[in-house]
C-alpha cells in the first residue's frame, strides 16, 4: 500500500466515522493513524520514494507533491502515534464531557470525531507537504478545527477562549502568508525542491515567517493566548494542541532554515537570548499555577523555548529541534491526558492546592504522569537525545571558552528547570498525604494509551530506532556525526 493511500486514510476516516457508533468510530480513527505509523517506521529502515507528485500549478505556485525525508517521518511518526492513542483516550473522556454539558452523547460524538479526525489529519499532511501553499492550507485547516473543538466543547468561557485562540493564530497565519507570497515571487515557485535549489530566502520573507511562527509557537510575549487555550480546551484537544500543533511552528521554521540559514546566523544571539529567557520564564511560571492544565501550558512555553534555542545552534541544533518536538509531544500528550484523568475521576478537579496523594486512588494515571515528566526532563526517554544534540550544538556553534560559558550554563539550567518543576508537580499532585485512599475504578482507555506513548518514547532512545532516526537526520543536515552518538 503506497504512502499516499496511507496518508489519505485519516482524511477518509473523518467522513466515515460520524456514521458509526462512538466505539466503532474511535477504533476506526485510531487504526487509520496506526497504519501510517507502522509504514513510517518501515520507511525509516527500508526507505520509500523521495516524493509523490500530486499536481502542478503555474508559477509562482509550482508543483504540489508529498516529500518523504527523515524530518517529515520524525514529525509524522509522532503525530500518528499520539493521534491514534488520544483518539482512544477520548472515548470515555468526551462521553463524560458530553454528559457534563447535558448533550446527547451519540449525536455530539459524531460531530466531535469528524472535527477531531480532520484536525489530526491536517497536521499529518502539513509535515509531508512539499509545497508551502499546500503546507499553508493544512496549517489553516489545523487552526480552524482546533478552534471549533475549543469553541464547542471547551470549559469555562469557551467561546471567548476559542475566539482568542483564533485571533492570535489568524495574525500568525497572515504574517506567515506574507512571507510565503514574497518567497513565491522571488523564486517563481513554492515547491521545496525548487526553493532548496535556489538556497535563498530574503530577509523580509524570513522576518514575516519568523514572527508569524513565533506567535504560533509561542514564546514569551505572544504566549498570552496559550494558557487560556490549553487550559480551557477539552483535554483530548489539549493533548494534541500543546504537544503537536504549537510545535509545528518549529517545523515550519526548520524547513525555511534548511533553505537559507542566513537570517538565523544574522540574528542568532538576540534570538538565542530571547529563547533562553522565554524558556526560563515559562519554567518558573509553572510554580505559580494552581490549575493543573494551566501549569502544563506554561511548561509548554518553556519547552517551546528549547525548540527556538535549538534553531540557533546549527546542524546539531536542528537535529535537536526535531527530537525535542518528539519528546515534548510524547511527554505533554501523556501529561494533559493525566490531568484529564484526574478531571474525570475526581469530579472536575483541576486545583492542585486541593490535590495531593492522588497516587493512592488512581495509580495508573499517576505512573503515566511520571513517564510524561521523564520525557520533558530528558531522562530515560528520547528527550535525552534531544538535550544531547542541543548541548552539542552549543559547543559546535560557540566552542568551549569563557565567552561561551554563560550560554552553556543557561542552556543547562533550562534542562534542570524542567526536571525541577516536573518533580515538584508530581509531588504536589500525586504524592504526599492522601486525602482519600479509596482505589477508584478507571477506564482502561484513560491510561493504557498513555503507556503505549510512553513505551514508544523509551524505545526511540535505543537502537535500532534511534540509529535510523539520527542517521536520517544527519544525512539531511549534511554534517558528519561520526563518533558523537551518546
Amino acid at each position: 500500500m503506497s504512502m499516499l493511500v496511507l496518508l489519505l486514510l485519516p482524511l477518509i476516516a473523518a467522513f466515515i466515522a460520524p456514521f458509526l457508533k462512538p466505539k466503532a468510530a474511535t477504533y476506526l480513527s485510531s487504526i487509520t493513524f496506526l497504519l501510517p505509523f507502522f509504514a513510517i517506521i518501515g520507511c525509516m529502515f527500508y526507505g520509500c520514494p523521495a516524493k509523490i507528485h500530486l499536481m502542478t500549478f503555474s508559477a509562482p505556485i509550482g508543483e504540489f507533491y508529498l516529500q518523504f525525508d527523515m524530518i517529515s517521518h520524525a514529525f509524522g511518526l509522532t503525530i500518528c502515534i499520539v493521534s491514534a492513542m488520544i483518539a482512544l483516550y477520548a472515548l470515555p473522556y468526551m462521553t463524560h464531557r458530553f454528559e457534563e454539558m447535558e448533550l446527547n452523547v451519540e449525536r455530539e460524538f459524531r460531530k466531535y470525531i469528524f472535527i477531531f479526525d480532520l484536525y489530526a489529519a491536517s497536521m499529518l499532511w502539513l509535515v509531508y507537504s512539499g509545497n508551502l501553499v499546500l503546507l499553508y492550507v493544512f496549517l489553516e485547516l489545523m487552526l480552524i478545527t482546533a478552534f471549533l473543538l475549543i469553541y464547542t466543547y471547551g470549559y469555562g468561557n469557551r467561546k471567548w477562549v476559542g475566539l482568542l485562540y483564533l485571533l492570535w493564530c489568524a495574525v500568525a497565519g497572515v504574517l506567515t502568508l506574507g512571507g510565503i507570497v514574497i518567497l513565491a515571487f522571488d523564486n517563481s515557485s513554492l515547491a521545496f525542491d525548487v526553493l532548496m535549489a535556489s538556497g535563498t530566502v530574503s530577509m523580509i520573507a524570513w522576518a514575516f515567517i519568523f514572527f508569524g511562527m513565533i506567535i504560533e509557537l509561542p514564546v514569551l510575549g505572544p504566549h498570552i493566548w496559550l494558557p487560556w487555550a490549553h487550559a480551557e480546551a477539552p483535554t483530548p484537544v489539549s493533548a494534541l494542541l500543546s504537544p503537536l500543533t504549537v510545535g509545528l511552528a518549529g517545523y515550519v521554521l526548520l524547513r525555511v532554515a534548511l533553505i537559507d540559514y542566513s537570517f538565523i546566523e544574522e540574528y542568532r544571539i538576540p534570538i538565542l537570548i530571547y529563547a533562553i529567557i522565554s524558556s526560563i520564564y515559562g519554567g518558573f511560571a509553572v510554580f505559580k499555577q494552581t490549575d493543573f492544565k494551566r501549569l502544563l501550558a506554561y511548561s509548554t512555553v518553556s519547552q517551546m523555548g528549547y525548540m527556538l534555542v535549538a534553531l540557533c545552534l546549527g546542524p546539531f541544533g536542528l537535529i535537536g529541534l526535531v527530537i525535542q518536538y518528539m519528546s515534548h509531544a510524547f511527554g505533554k500528550s501523556i501529561l494533559f491526558s493525566s490531568a484529564g484523568g484526574v478531571i474525570v475521576t475526581h469530579h472536575g478537579l483541576r486545583d492542585i492546592t486541593k490535590m495531593g496523594g492522588l497516587h493512592d486512588s488512581i495509580p495508573p494515571i499517576s505512573n503515566a504522569a511520571v513517564i510524561g515528566f521523564l520525557n520533558l526532563g530528558g531522562m530515560l526517554t528520547i528527550g535525552m537525545l534531544g538535550e544531547f544534540f542541543i548541548l552539542r550544538g552549543v559547543v559546535d556553534t560557540f566552542g568551549i571558552s569563557m565567552a561561551s560559558l554563560p550560554i552553556l550554563i543557561a542552556v543547562i539550567f533550562m534542562f534542570i528547570l524542567s526536571v525541577w518543576y516536573g518533580f515538584y508537580t508530581i509531588k504536589k499532585v500525586f504524592y504526599g498525604k492522601p486525602k482519600d485512599t479509596k482505589r477508584l475504578e478507571i477506564s482502561i482507555y484513560l491510561y493504557l494509551p498513555l503507556y503505549i506513548i510512553g513505551i514508544i518514547s523509551v524505545l526511540l532512545l535505543f537502537p535500532p530506532l534511534s540509529t535510523a532516526l539520527i542517521e536520517g537526520l544527519n544525512a539531511i543536515s549534511g554534517l558528519g556525526l561520526g563518533g558523537v552518538m551518546p
